[in-house]
């Protein structure tokens, strides 16, 4: 006789897997889990959350390990390549023997079709806690942190500035769009975003009132900005690469480099805020000016990942289905 067959379970996998009401839930639940930290226990008993590491971590390893706890449940944080899911185990047999134990997965890995295989099979949700294609938990903080600070977050202007085919810059577009921002990406060529990602934020672009660009020219995509956000110009796994995006994004061109300096952040709206997910190297793609001055949110961003993500686990685990069938 065959087993239950249980309904599916959301996802987090990128940002467009939350629809525009569906962000402004869990930002909304964000806000009140950052105003009652300790009110909310979906996870008491404790219920344990497995996150899973293929690259090194500290603000993610930090947020979803407090925040497990701060929910009521056990954080079973796991180096992936101390197991034997580092050592060929496949990512489906993994899972399923994670789903049934744990009451969620977050993992931080390379390739996106690895947590998509993670989520084909889990009985449980799955978040993406970083992939090479997209940051849906850092752009939930980012935009928490702009929406405290600026009060809304439809129809402002958002300028990424540096590597446009980054996770960041991806999560941005999508992420973005879906709250009704005005997404821009400046980019040199040879480091613009996905076309198929730029095409599906421009979709929701279209529902939601905001907008979507890409272009090369820092001080055209500065220009009345209400947000300036940058990345790391080399990501791990990248360092083969290093010289080559260096000379790339910080060549001077017209309009500078693509460093995220002073001269920029004054072509921003009155009131422009900065963007960091950090780690940062100051005079890189960012200066220490524009990191530590009055302008930056930085470190209000990587608090938020704390009650974004807590937010996220909550919200999934209410949207997790109850009912359960037998198979025929």
């Amino acid at each position: 006789m065959a087993g239950p067959e249980r309904a599916s379970p959301r996802h987090f996998l990128r940002d467009d897997d939350l629809s525009p009401a569906e962000q402004a839930e869990v930002l909304d639940l964000a806000d009140a889990t950052k105003a009652d930290r300790f009110g909310y226990r979906p996870l008491a008993g404790p219920r344990a959350v497995a996150v899973l590491f293929d690259k090194p971590s500290l603000r993610t390893r930090a947020s979803f390990a407090v925040g497990i706890a701060e929910l009521g449940g056990y954080p079973l944080v796991i180096d992936a390549q101390a197991t034997h899911f580092g050592r060929g185990e496949t990512v489906e047999d993994a899972t399923r023997v994670l789903g049934r134990q744990v009451a969620a997965i977050a993992w931080r890995t390379f390739g996106q079709d690895r947590i998509e295989a993670m989520a084909s099979v889990s009985p449980v949700p799955v978040i993406n806690a970083l992939t090479d294609s997209f940051h849906p938990c850092q752009v939930l903080a980012d935009l928490q942190t702009v929406r405290a600070a600026r009060g809304r977050l439809a129809g402002l202007v958002l300028t990424f500035i540096g590597d446009g085919s980054s996770n960041m810059a991806h999560s941005y577009l999508l992420g973005g769009a879906t709250a009704g921002m005005r997404v821009r990406i400046c980019a040199p060529e040879g480091y613009r975003p996905d076309p198929s990602i730029v095409a599906a934020a421009a979709r929701i672009a279209a529902q939601t009132g905001g907008g979507v660009e890409v272009g090369g020219a820092p001080k055209a995509a500065c220009d009345g900005a209400d947000v300036l956000a940058t990345d790391v110009w080399v990501s791990m796994g990248q360092d083969e690469q290093s010289a080559d995006r260096l000379a790339a994004l910080g060549s001077t061109g017209p309009d500078g480099s693509y460093c995220l300096d002073a001269p920029k952040l004054a072509l921003g709206a009155p009131g422009c805020v900065v963007l960091h997910c950090l780690p940062a190297h100051r005079g890189t793609e960012i200066t220490a000016e524009v990191l530590d001055g009055p302008a930056s949110l930085v470190w209000d961003q990587a608090e938020n990942r704390l009650h974004a993500q807590k937010a996220l686990l909550a919200w999934l685990l209410e949207h997790a289905p109850a009912q359960v069938k037998e198979a025929p």
